[in-house]
């Protein structure tokens, strides 16, 4: 089975945060930044930052994890984000 990742996402200003789930990171966040459709939640509301992401041995797994995190409260999703990515930059260009 291919590896997968989970990612959030967000716009300049923070306000807004998106949970996806992908085997391709770095494909998928330039389809985010690119807004490859223009109707989809990303695009609209200009999500494209990249605040933090996983990696997992198997997609399941990222699947798993994708869904307890969009369970989870904002709260503690900011709480994940600032544990490793505290000035909230954009970690596209580490990939």
């Amino acid at each position: 089975m291919k590896p997968g990742y989970i990612y959030m996402l967000t716009n300049k200003n923070n306000t807004t945060l998106y949970v996806g789930v992908t085997a391709y990171l770095k494909k998928r966040i330039l389809q985010h930044k690119e807004k490859h459709d223009l109707k989809s939640f990303t695009a609209r509301y200009n999500l494209d930052k990249l605040v933090y992401h996983e990696a997992h041995q198997m997609i399941g797994d990222a699947i798993a994890r994708e869904k307890q995190l969009k369970g989870g409260s904002r709260a503690q999703k900011i709480a994940l984000i600032e544990s490793v990515n505290p000035e909230w930059t954009d970690l596209f260009d580490e990939l």
